[in-house]
């Protein structure tokens, strides 16, 4: 097979692009040497609700269970404004110093080196690619929570609700790591739409059965006890209880709009024209506008239908048992949601480790060269071999760590508080602040300032429940339980 390095070829690409500084459309690159970019919004948008809705939308009834009907329904339609609002900020930083002409920025570390500099660059390294690593064990995690709960809902309808349904997660994990070890091998973020677009209708689809399945409970009559403050105090829960999951409630809320760790390189995917931050502002609400729909009704409606008892997670929990094959199709999809998601934000990590050791090592050929095959049905595809051993790697460390510690999702809660706000809030609206020379101490300036604040504020309260929620699965964390406490 021959070989070609990809370095030298990137290189000259890059001098050929320099006679020209807009998207030539004779050309196959772009204005920086690149190859050229075709993704639209509607793609854009495919990526943000397949890092958007998680399965995490089937828990916010549990969310909205401890905070009540007003407060619940408000805290959702408050972080959706202002997850909205810093991502188009965030947007129209991707090009510096100008939105639309500046030079292009492949990374959240580029954007905060190009707007802010110094120390701040390495906090957002930390911050992001920390959380990146922890969704993807969670991922890991949480897909096979999803396959058991398969196998156990089977066991339930054969045997009864009751019965003694136990089923190891370790082989679902495994497969799943199988799955993620061939998907790694797609070259880069711009080859992922196909898999954006199937993860994106499957999230639709098993959001959909629940909201659907919580309507018929309502319908039915058979509804749990709400209130508009949520859990009671004596009753649900003690008075500790209730503050700590409270606290974790609004985190949770919070951390379910975030998708600011894959943002720029989501825009990065985009043509360019129209330009870049005009797309990706238009897909950012598409994204969220539709996240926020499906969050209020699987929400409200399984709350209307659970009550203050609603579970963690009514698919995987068992807040339902029949119909028994619908649960065995939702808990199916949102596996397969939850394989393209996982390319998602694993995408970002093998960028950086790739681009870091290609600049160190431009001459070694195991990390520069790659070899054309051809794969049936998928044509001519060129595989790299540091490629296919780096990322093969990274994946199988991902899927040891979830076996090892199966209880990490509530580890990742901490992950989402640290991360959120850095992140979602203070990077965007400093950047905004410096690329728009907002005037200090003026009303904008002290508005997004007191946004700032008051976000800090939320993570570092919804640490403090995540860490109290931690410690309560440690406690009472049982192998291989496939349920919240």
């Amino acid at each position: 097979m021959k070989s070609f390095n990809t370095e030298e070829h990137n290189h000259s690409t890059a001098e050929s692009g320099d006679a020209y500084t807009v998207s030539d459309p004779t050309k196959n690159v772009d204005e920086d040497g690149r190859e050229k970019r075709t993704g639209t919004w509607l793609t854009a948008s495919a990526h943000i609700i397949t890092a958007v809705i998680g399965s995490g939308v089937l828990s916010l009834a549990w969310a909205i269970a401890q905070l009540g009907w007003i407060a619940g329904t408000a805290i959702l339609l408050i972080f959706s404004f202002i997850t909205y609002f810093t991502s188009t900020m965030l947007a129209d930083c991707y090009r510096a110093p100008d939105p639309v002409t500046g030079k292009r920025n492949y990374t959240y570390m580029d954007v905060v080196r190009s707007y802010l500099g110094g120390r701040k660059v390495q906090l957002c390294g930390v911050a992001q690619y920390g959380n990146l690593i922890g969704v993807t064990v969670g991922y890991t995690i949480t897909a096979s929570i999803s396959l058991v709960a398969v196998g156990k809902s089977n066991c339930f309808h054969d045997k009864g609700h009751k019965a003694d349904c136990t089923i190891s997660n370790y082989p679902y994990m495994a497969v799943f790591g199988i799955i993620q070890v061939i998907l790694s091998q797609i070259p880069n973020f711009h080859k992922l739409s196909f898999l954006s677009i199937m993860a994106a209708v499957m999230s639709f689809t098993y959001a959909t059965i629940g909201i659907g399945l919580a309507i018929a409970t309502v319908a039915g009559g058979k509804v749990g006890k709400t209130s508009m403050t949520g859990t009671a105090v004596g009753v649900d829960v003690t008075a500790t209880q209730k503050i700590w999951r409270s606290f974790q409630a609004v985190g949770d809320i919070a951390f379910a709009y975030a998708y600011a760790t894959v943002l720029i390189e989501i825009q990065d995917t985009l043509r360019s024209s129209p330009a870049e931050n005009k797309a990706m502002k238009r897909a950012s609400l598409v994204g969220v506008s539709t996240t926020t729909f499906f969050y209020i009704l699987c929400g409200c409606i399984g709350y209307a239908a659970f009550g203050n008892k609603a579970p963690g997670d009514f698919l995987t929990d068992f807040g339902f048992f029949e119909p028994f094959w619908l649960i065995d199709f939702a808990n199916a999809c949102i596996a397969v949601h939850l394989i393209g998601a996982y390319q998602v934000f694993a995408q970002p990590i093998f960028q950086f480790v790739e681009k870091k050791c290609n600049r160190n090592y431009p001459d070694n050929k195991f990390i520069t060269s790659e070899y054309p095959v051809n794969v049936p049905f998928l044509g001519k595809f060129n595989i790299s071999l540091f490629r296919l051993v780096w990322r093969s790697a990274y994946v199988v460390i991902t899927t040891v760590v979830a076996m090892i510690f199966p209880f990490f999702n509530a580890i990742l809660g901490l992950i989402g508080a640290a991360s959120f706000w850095p992140l979602t809030v203070y990077f965007p609206v400093e950047m905004h602040i410096a690329q728009t020379k907002i005037k200090k101490y003026s009303a904008r300036w002290i508005a997004l300032k007191m946004m700032c604040y008051v976000c800090l504020i939320v993570s570092l309260l919804a640490a403090a429940g995540s860490i109290a929620g931690l410690i309560s699965s440690v406690k009472t964390y049982k192998p291989f339980r496939t349920s919240h406490e």
